[in-house]
């Protein structure tokens, strides 16, 4: 049975993290949490939750937060004049210093927010929304408000790979981790949200892979999971396919993982176009941009059929995205080899894995996942997306 949210709660699926924070709350919250966890697997969710407890205006306090007050629906709708935000931005998604006459909203624009009075005279909190994407030089700045923040305000951060974080950072904040959600929880999210019936929801809930994020995100957008059951019929099809066909499909690849990521930010309600799979539609596919970012083509990219100028950042987070779902054929291929074909999280696409299974050797699966890892490190470090598949494609291979 799936769980329920806890009292006025929105997280679901985190009991252990709820109860830590309502113990937290009834004794007095620190004045510095890290939430931390996979991408997507509701660190945000509890972070609104945790501001909306300390700026509701329920009279009993073990009943905040209620859900209902202006406060907690100030939130919700995210106007509450003493809730302030900061994430990520730009084209390299990270946490500039910001400043005076500086272009994009930093740390110090937070910290100059926070030393300000509360508009409403009660708590305040600020939510850094993915710290670990802060730069150096933004984290060292943050550091003096970390120490000896503001009276009565609350700092939450948030980060998936806490490591990023100065250990400086990371000794002053309470940390509580997020874990992968049951299935069940995402399945109840998806339908109680009316998001999905219930056959489809145990559909997404699989792919999601303990992220109720990422179904979400699918279920706002048919047109995703129609790419996504393509790009990984595709990569089952590449792994017989000789290494010019599995080169010349990599643009094919990048283009389709771009149309999802696109989709899935706006929502996209309708079904994307079926292209043709593998090594019979790779020739014609149009190339994802070879922009750079400032406006020129890369020379050495490939001009035959019409090119998609998309910015250096857009095709990173689409190489990223096949990475994703690489990574998850990877993990379906080695579930059928090992005879639990149950588990596995792209149903659809059972009988081409395991018609792979049976032909691809001993070893193959461990090596891949290696090897997408490396790829994943490699652009995070900026590393051209296109030599990043294309290296990945010309080692899978039987």
């Amino acid at each position: 049975m799936a769980s329920p949210p806890t009292g006025g709660f929105r997280t679901r699926g985190q009991p252990a993290a709820v109860d830590a924070v309502r113990a937290m709350l009834r004794a007095g919250l620190p004045h510095a949490l890290l939430l931390t966890g996979a991408p997507r697997v509701g660190k945000s969710t509890l972070a609104d939750d945790i501001a909306a407890a300390l700026l509701c205006l329920a009279p009993d306090p073990t009943s905040r937060p209620d859900g209902a007050c202006r406060a907690c629906r100030a939130v919700a709708h995210g106007n509450h004049p003493d809730l302030h935000r900061l994430g990520p931005t730009g084209a390299g998604a990270v946490i500039p210093i910001g400043g005076p006459g500086r272009e994009e909203r930093g740390v110090r624009d937070l910290v100059r927010e926070l030393a300000l009075l509360p508009v409403e005279g009660g708590a305040r909190v600020a939510i850094i929304t993915a710290a670990d994407r802060m730069t150096e030089d933004a984290q060292s700045a943050f550091l003096k408000t970390l120490e000896e923040p503001p009276a009565n305000t609350v700092l939450i951060l948030t980060a998936s790979d806490e490591e990023r974080l100065l250990e400086t950072i990371r000794s002053r904040c309470v940390r509580i981790r997020l874990g992968p959600v049951a299935r069940r929880d995402i399945e109840a999210l998806i339908v109680d949200a009316g998001l999905a019936e219930p056959p489809l929801a145990a559909r997404l809930a699989r792919l999601s892979g303990g992220r109720p994020g990422d179904a979400v995100a699918l279920a706002r957008s048919p047109a995703s999971l129609v790419i996504r059951a393509e790009v990984g019929r595709t990569l089952l099809d590449l792994t017989a396919a000789p290494r010019a066909d599995r080169l010349r499909t990599g643009r094919d690849l990048l283009s389709r993982a771009a149309e999802m990521t696109a989709a899935l930010k706006t929502g996209e309600g309708g079904t994307a176009p079926v292209r043709a799979r593998g090594r019979r539609g790779a020739a014609n596919a149009p190339d994802v941009s070879t922009d750079d970012g400032d406006g020129t083509a890369d020379p050495d990219a490939p001009t035959a059929g019409p090119t998609l100028r998309v910015p250096a950042a857009e095709r990173r987070a689409a190489a990223l995205a096949l990475v994703t779902i690489w990574r998850d054929v990877v993990r379906d291929l080695t579930l059928v080899a090992m005879g639990e074909p149950g588990d596995v999280r792209q149903v659809d696409l059972l009988d081409d894995l395991e018609a792979a299974a049976r032909r691809l050797p001993m070893g193959f699966a461990a090596t891949q996942l290696r090897r997408l890892d490396i790829a994943g490190e490699r652009l995070e470090g900026n590393v051209s997306p296109e030599l990043v598949v294309d290296a990945l494609l010309l080692g899978w291979v039987a």
